[in-house]
């Protein structure tokens, strides 16, 4: 069993009034916690990773392949891989997101290897 802690550094940031931290993660799947600012910014990208997204808090105008919600705590949606997503934080909260396969780039950043 591998154990992730919260602490203050586990933080990086990852955007415009956005940061994150690797929640937990195994060799499948990880879990991703971002802490957005109002207004804050997820500027348009795309990966080959299906990301499942639940909204802890806040809300967000959430853009996919060029349809644009809202989305409110509470609220999930599932991004397709490689499809072009983005978000604006309208009310400043934080996004639980899943990837799967792991996102290798986030692992490298925060210093994780997996055994």
């Amino acid at each position: 069993m591998r154990v992730f802690k919260d602490h203050p550094d586990a933080w990086l940031p990852s955007g415009e009034g956005v940061r994150r931290k690797i929640v937990c993660a195994s060799k499948e799947l990880m879990m991703v916690e971002f802490s957005f600012e109002k207004g804050g910014i997820g500027t348009p990208h795309s990966h080959p990773h299906v990301q499942s997204t639940c909204v802890a808090s806040g809300s967000y105008e959430f853009t996919i392949d060029g349809e644009t919600s809202t989305i409110h705590a509470g609220d999930g949606v599932v991004i397709p891989s490689n499809a072009v997503h983005s978000c604006v934080c309208i009310e400043a909260g934080n996004l639980i997101d899943s990837f799967t396969p792991v996102r290798e780039d986030f692992l490298v950043a925060h210093g994780i290897t997996l055994d």
